[in-house]
């Protein structure tokens, strides 16, 4: 699951990038408003965690220009603002959530988890391939009756391969969903070894991951 970090704050962008990569999230970590821009238009996040005091653009610009582009992407806005009037500049400005610095990091884990959630229930809730389902919400995979065990690798992959089905994932698609350097997967097999284990772990189901030549791979449910 990929998430931005802009924050204005050089030691606490490098805390939080680092607690949430050790939570499994893939991180990119920018230091202003200008370059946070620019990497939503690039990448799909799950969540961006957006400092309100940054150069070039604040939070405050970040987000507005971000719903006039017509992004749609969970916003929580962290600021050493405390007064009442703030919270409400930012949130009208589009952001989700507000958080108050300092902050607990459990509390932040807690607010990104709840946008997770929130925007899970507008997409779709559970995927379903086959008799495979994703809870995307509770990041859980289940096979039949049982609970399928996977690596954070394991499940963005097959996050990003349930949600295009049945239509093929990119190579690249997939590298930039699940991989912080996104160049690193695309120059070696580790997709492909991934998915490999991805396979045997769904040996037995009516979903199948196969591969698309010259493109990526697919799932789709056994019988087409």
């Amino acid at each position: 699951m990929r998430v931005l970090v802009a924050e204005g704050d050089a030691s606490l962008g490098e805390v939080l990038a680092r607690g949430l990569r050790d939570q499994g999230y893939v991180v990119d970590l920018v230091p202003d408003g200008v370059t946070a821009l620019s990497y939503t238009r690039w990448h799909e996040y799950s969540v961006a965690v957006v400092d309100w005091r940054m150069p070039g653009l604040s939070g405050l610009d970040v987000v507005q220009r971000l719903r006039r582009r017509g992004s749609r992407t969970p916003v929580l806005m962290v600021s050493g603002r405390t007064a009442v009037e703030d919270r409400v500049a930012g949130l009208d400005a589009g952001a989700d959530d507000f958080l108050v610095k300092p902050f607990d990091f459990g509390e932040l884990l807690a607010r990104m988890r709840a946008l997770q959630r929130r925007a899970a229930e507008v997409r779709q809730p559970v995927l379903t391939v086959g008799d495979v389902t994703f809870d995307q919400a509770a990041r859980q995979v289940r096979f039949g009756d049982s609970r399928l065990e996977l690596t954070m690798t394991e499940l963005g992959i097959l996050e990003v391969l349930m949600r295009l089905s049945p239509v093929p994932g990119d190579r690249r698609v997939i590298a930039q969903h699940v991989w912080s350097d996104d160049t690193n997967p695309l120059g070696s097999n580790t997709i492909d070894v991934h998915v490999a284990r991805l396979r045997a772990k769904l040996a037995g189901a009516t979903a199948r991951i196969e591969t698309v030549r010259g493109i990526g791979y697919r799932i789709i449910s056994q019988g087409g």
